[in-house]
């Protein structure tokens, strides 16, 4: 990432869901594959364990973190189909959400149209198609990010 002054984005999602790699692609970073543990605080980047999202007792801690960032980012992978946000969940924010599609290299053209439509379902209106491995649609989230509310 550049020194231009970014918007902050926090990440939430399932676990396996890709948030720490495309994080690690987002910063040029090498490719380890930890499980993430516990929030991971980075310059632009609030990195959330998979567990947040999906045990409802964390949905405040998610809520108390959001204060923290200027976007909030609903990571889901191209091949997992499954509902996992909530209907309408992204109305329990008051900061913009958007919806980041992960592993696109390996998901069929109809995995990612139901991972679509799960984020749209959820209420998300931007949606990103990435994949981390090969560096594809990272670009376009780093000017996301970039510009200006």
């Amino acid at each position: 990432m550049s020194n231009v002054k970014k918007r902050r984005m926090m990440f939430i999602g399932p676990v396996g869901a890709g948030k720490t790699t495309l994080k690690q692609a987002l910063y040029n970073d090498d490719f380890t594959y930890d499980k993430t543990q516990a929030v991971e605080f980075h310059e632009q980047i609030i990195d959330t364990p998979g567990e947040f999202i999906q045990h409802r007792h964390f949905y405040s801690t998610i809520q108390n973190l959001s204060a923290e960032v200027d976007i909030i980012a609903f990571i889901s992978s191209g091949i997992d189909t499954s509902q996992v946000f909530s209907p309408g969940f992204a109305h329990i924010f008051v900061k913009p959400c958007i919806g980041i599609i992960t592993k696109t290299d390996i998901a069929s053209q109809d995995q990612l149209k139901l991972v679509r439509d799960n984020l749209k379902l959820a209420g998300i209106e931007k949606i990103f198609e990435v994949s981390s491995v090969e560096q594809r649609g990272t670009n376009e989230i780093l000017a996301f990010i970039e510009m200006e509310d």
